[in-house]
């Protein structure tokens, strides 16, 4: 159930709501009466402010974890919160420095990927993720070698040089000349291309009857093509660091939630999944506890921004993973600027 728009709320609830999030993100702690009393912009007595955490806990934005220990946000109220009530602050100068360096790392991308992840974490005291560009290799050689009566090796070479392999179903009865005819063709008429884009030429070729390949040589290249094409579409690979940073001394009271959270962080493909949801995003995501399924019972919250190539083309997401008192002012612009500094790179 939503919770109320921001502007229902009157500014004195509006203020002590916000002192409690404010109060519960930097501690971790439920907040009490007698705390907010004390802070001086308020000037209320503790009964007055009693009854209006009792007003926003009927709506759902506050809950008492312990008879008369204080008030903390729930997730529907840390939602809004960070939608309505947020002032974010800007990375410190020796923040983007050092986010800075971490993406110029010299050497493959994925050693920059790597140090970004893990300077996230340190700088967030959460685990740091990143979700490396989706790599398809252009081909400049490729070779079919029977295994077995219904498969054969597809050995391919990309144009970097990189080698891979994969096992490539066959049809009955397919011979050797049928391979070998399958091998030349597309290392002389696909070399140079995208896996992606050769998929679509001998397609197209086959389509306008234009290929000079045999029926069991054309349905050899298709599969063979198709193999690979899926699975560089399919394949992500995530960089996660920092999971210990989670084992903090607060987590010692709730080792379960932060056991859960660690079993998440284990299933990459799963917060692979979740980080691609990311993707389309225009700008920074947040997502609280019960918000994406993954993370409802570990009840943590993500910290999620797209990164681009120099012509606007997402490649890969970059955040931080933790509990959902995470320091969302601080971190969302800083998550923000270390996606723009991996778009530098990238493009």
């Amino acid at each position: 159930m939503p919770g109320p728009p921001i502007t229902e709320l009157n500014s004195r609830t509006r203020e002590i709501f916000r002192l409690v999030v404010e109060g519960y993100l930097a501690t971790g702690q439920a907040v009490g009466s007698k705390t907010l009393a004390s802070s001086a912009p308020l000037n209320l007595s503790p009964a007055s402010i009693r009854s209006v955490l009792h007003e926003l806990e009927g709506l759902g934005l506050l809950a008492a974890p312990h008879t008369s220990a204080g008030r903390l946000p729930t997730e529907q109220g840390l939602r809004l919160f960070v939608d309505g009530i947020m002032q974010v602050a800007e990375p410190s100068q020796e923040e983007r420095a050092a986010i800075e360096r971490s993406v110029a790392q010299p050497g493959p991308i994925e050693a920059a990927l790597e140090a970004t992840s893990a300077l996230l974490s340190n700088l967030s005291s959460a685990a740091g993720v990143v979700m490396v560009p989706r790599h398809e290799p252009r081909l400049a050689h490729l070779q079919l070698v029977a295994l077995a009566p219904d498969r054969a090796l597809a050995v391919l070479v990309g144009t970097d040089g990189a080698v891979e392999n994969r096992v490539v179903p066959l049809s009955p009865g397919v011979p050797a000349s049928a391979l070998e005819q399958a091998s030349n063709y597309i290392s002389a008429h696909l070399g140079g291309r995208t896996l992606a884009e050769a998929v679509r030429a001998i397609r197209a070729e086959i389509a306008g009857g234009k290929s000079a390949l045999d029926a069991a040589s054309r349905d050899l290249v298709e599969r063979g093509l198709a193999v690979w094409s899926e699975d560089a579409v399919q394949r992500r690979v995530l960089i996660v660091r920092g999971a210990s940073n989670l084992l903090d001394d607060s987590a010692m009271t709730d080792l379960e939630r932060v056991r859960q959270l660690l079993d998440d962080l284990e299933n990459k493909q799963s917060v692979a999944d979740l980080l691609d949801s990311a993707r389309e995003a225009q700008a920074t995501r947040i997502f609280i506890g019960a918000e994406n399924r993954l993370f409802a019972l570990s009840g943590s919250s993500v910290i999620a921004s797209p990164y681009r190539d120099r012509d606007g083309k997402v490649v890969g997401v970059v955040g931080v993973i933790g509990p959902t008192r995470l320091n969302y002012a601080r971190l969302v612009p800083m998550v923000d600027f270390t996606a723009q500094s991996l778009g530098k790179l990238i493009g």
